[in-house]
């Protein structure tokens, strides 16, 4: 198993062109909103809505959404953990600040902030 570095990235890894990850444990990040709903893959109550890497997921993937239109040519990028405040997708709650939900989004859907 690899080592990770203080940036959270594998020690040793050496990335293909356009593979590294864009994002790295501890970036704030925005998911997008999109339309037309159809075969997105991101729940549309947390478009929008702000969080935090938890993680980065190895090894890279090929985009899912494209790969159901039929028009991937076999490019990978990275799934991330991210960490959503409760108060972002509910800003009434009332339960401890540190609550939250983690979801794994794919990095086409992702925006630093």
């Amino acid at each position: 198993m690899s080592a990770t570095s203080a940036a959270g990235t594998l020690e040793g890894v050496v990335w293909a062109l356009d593979e590294a990850p864009a994002f790295a444990p501890g970036d704030a990040v925005r998911i997008l909103t999109r339309t037309p709903i159809g075969h997105y893959r991101v729940p549309t109550y947390l478009r929008g809505k702000s969080g935090t890497v938890e993680a980065v997921i190895e090894p890279a993937g090929l985009d899912n959404e494209q790969e159901g239109f039929g028009r991937n040519a076999g490019s990978k990028r990275h799934y991330y953990r991210i960490a959503i405040p409760l108060t972002e997708i509910w800003p009434d709650y009332v339960g401890s600040p540190r609550d939250g939900l983690r979801i794994e989004v794919f990095e086409t859907w992702l925006e630093r902030v």
